[in-house]
């Protein structure tokens, strides 16, 4: 048996846990050693985050089709949490240009079916397990317009990158009109209050232009599929 998890486990026989928690921890831990698995099967490429409820022949999800076409093009996987609308429409973009189209799915109470344009899928029953893992799987982020949850996903990644948890790699937000009140919100309400300072509204980028993301994911290049930066050791940022 492995030290780590006979620690574990004698950590749980001494914390006197009951059975609903030691079950609850173990569903915990497995929703996060599939997805480990799931994403060493693929390199680093970008995470595109966005509504489920936006129409799909409306202008945010041609745009998020053509972000995932181009990735595609250019060599870089394409990772969504596997719904509809931007979800889908990113995954049918890369899809379509016979690229690597990732699909983290999530087990909703209305229940979220995958959607038909993914070359890879895996299903997660916790939210956090889902995040950690399209965090991890990429080298760039992007962010459609959205609701709740694009928001969370949003703020999480971006407090990582703010505290040093992540290194800062490159963040755009699709869509001046949906972001720009947002980010005024930042400057006119935080900033004063010195909640947030200049600096943490640099870690991201509000753009409409698509081919940023591109360029940015080129410039990174492409990463070996064993080769993921959160494994750097030697690296000065604190890992996830």
């Amino acid at each position: 048996m492995d030290d780590a998890v006979a620690k574990w486990l004698d950590e749980i026989a001494a914390n006197k846990l009951n059975p609903e928690d030691v079950e609850r921890s173990l569903r915990y831990a497995k929703d996060l050693e599939q997805g480990l698995a799931k994403i060493r099967t693929y390199s680093q490429g970008v995470s595109i985050f966005g509504s489920a409820r936006l129409p799909i022949n409306g202008k945010w999800c041609k745009l998020a089709e053509q972000l995932g076409y181009k990735l595609a093009q250019n060599g870089h996987p394409v990772i969504t949490g596997g719904g509809p609308s931007i979800m889908e429409a990113a995954n049918k973009g890369a899809y379509e240009a016979g690229g690597r189209s990732i699909g983290l799915n999530i087990q909703l109470a209305h229940e979220q079916h995958i959607n038909p344009y993914v070359t890879d899928e895996m299903e997660f029953h916790y939210f956090f397990a889902r995040k950690v893992m399209l965090t991890m799987s990429s080298k760039v982020y992007v962010f459609f317009p959205g609701g709740f949850g694009t928001l969370d996903e949003f703020s999480e990644i971006l407090i990582l990158m703010q505290e040093g948890k992540m290194p800062k790699m490159p963040m755009f937000l699709i869509g001046k009109s949906f972001w720009k009140p947002l980010d005024r919100f930042f400057a006119n309400k935080m900033q004063p209050l010195k909640t947030i300072n200049a600096a943490d509204r640099k870690i991201y980028r509000i753009t409409d232009d698509i081919d940023e993301v591109v360029e940015a994911a080129n410039k990174i290049g492409h990463r070996s599929i064993y080769d993921n930066i959160y494994n750097d050791k030697k690296s000065d940022f604190k890992l996830i």
